[in-house]
């Protein structure tokens, strides 16, 4: 099949909280079987796919790792809105694919912080917001500073050091929100975030009008990773 396909099929499941015992009856297949499918060692056939892409209501798509969406859907410009649905005046000589990056930032921040909001933590957000403030100011820096000819003057910073200090800093905040989020970590782990549990469902359902730009934020993430994996 491929490399996606066990993945999102243990995850489905796991989602779905069903036991591979009950999904192989379902299915009509041995849970012998269906661990071997779930685990890539051996592949299925075009039937079983259509049989598990009705099972869990998703497209074949989707089970190959084709598109984010659930429905197999392809995402279009038009079809991500603007997160405060406020009307822009785009520039018609501007690439299309900035436009739509922004947008799948800008939704995608949107969910991000209504997280934030709902773990209610001051330390969690303030860590989050202050490392998302200096990627923004080390990118807004970077492009400023291409021209020679823009004043340095707006910063306290020096050049020479400001990418090296910010980028330290950076290490301080992730580590500070990463030891909050970590389950593992009981002296620092947020207990509150325990209680919210989260799925690709109920992220759809919440956020209909802006889950697809997450999804398609992780999925182009995870495509640069991989082929830094490689």
């Amino acid at each position: 099949m491929n490399k996606d396909f066990p993945r999102i099929i243990t995850m489905l499941r796991k989602e779905k909280k069903y036991s591979q015992k009950q999904v192989a009856e379902d299915l009509g297949i041995s849970q012998a079987l269906l661990s071997h499918y779930e685990k890539g060692i051996r592949e299925c056939g075009l039937d079983f796919l259509i049989k598990v892409s009705d099972y869990y209501s998703v497209s074949c798509d989707f089970l190959l790792g084709r598109t984010p969406e659930r429905s197999g859907a392809v995402l279009r410009f038009e079809d991500i809105p603007d997160a405060d649905d406020i009307e822009e005046t785009e520039n018609s000589k501007a690439s299309l694919v900035p436009l739509l990056n922004k947008k799948i930032l800008s939704n995608s921040l949107n969910i991000i912080y209504d997280m934030l909001i709902n773990a209610n933590n001051k330390s969690l957000t303030a860590n989050v917001s202050n490392y998302l403030m200096l990627v923004l100011y080390r990118i807004f820096r970077t492009i400023y500073s291409g021209n020679e000819k823009n004043h340095q003057s707006m910063f306290a910073i020096p050049e020479a050091t400001y990418q090296g200090y910010s980028e330290a800093q950076m290490k301080v905040y992730s580590t500070r929100f990463e030891a909050l989020t970590n389950y593992k970590n009981e002296k620092e782990y947020l207990t509150k975030l325990s209680e919210i549990e989260y799925s690709p469902e109920n992220i759809t359902d919440n956020y209909p009008k802006l889950a697809s730009s997450l999804m398609n934020l992780i999925q182009h993430a995870e495509s640069k990773l991989k082929s830094k994996a490689r």
